[in-house]
């Protein structure tokens, strides 16, 4: 078993509908997800012109394989409606693997940590609720510590509680 710290995110349509969505079908194909941080919402990184983005950090405790986690998110975006037209464009919604237990991975089909996790302050302050002493393989640094060091200065707002 391991577990798998992800971020859930989207920016069109019903952004907490397709969140619970997505965790729905994550929980019914790769695991038992037992932390959520609260939503929260971000303007858009990269292409800054398009709706903000509502984001949620989960950890999910998985007897998948990495690529095959992968490919199961991939199929979950693909089987809500996600199409991938414009990269960093406008999105229903977006899994991504930001860590599997203290695991590097560089393949074609997954990069382990996710390498933009250090720059993202939208990544990193959700992700810090549920697993703020985690440490970053390749860093050495907690999610905390790399959340006080991030110099995004995107801002990222609380929308909802934790629900766990």
């Amino acid at each position: 078993m391991s577990t798998a710290y992800l971020l859930i995110g989207g920016n069109l349509g019903n952004r907490s509908a397709y969140l619970q969505q997505a965790i729905e079908l994550i929980e019914q194909s790769c695991g038992n997800i037992v932390y959520s941080s609260a939503i929260y919402e971000t303007a858009a990184w990269g292409i800054t012109e398009q709706p903000s983005f509502y984001n949620q950090a989960i950890a999910l405790v998985t007897r998948l394989a990495p690529d095959e986690l992968m490919r199961q998110l991939l199929q979950i975006e693909e089987t809500m409606g996600r199409k991938r037209r414009v990269k960093m464009g406008p999105r229903i919604i977006d899994l991504d693997i930001l860590l599997i237990d203290s695991l590097t991975i560089s393949s074609s089909l997954l990069t382990l940590p996710h390498p933009a996790l250090p720059a993202r302050r939208f990544a990193l302050l959700p992700l810090s609720e549920i697993a703020p002493a985690i440490i970053h393989p390749v860093l050495h640094k907690t999610i905390l510590e790399l959340l006080a060091d991030c110099t995004d200065e995107l801002d990222v707002q609380k929308k909802s509680p934790a629900t766990n």
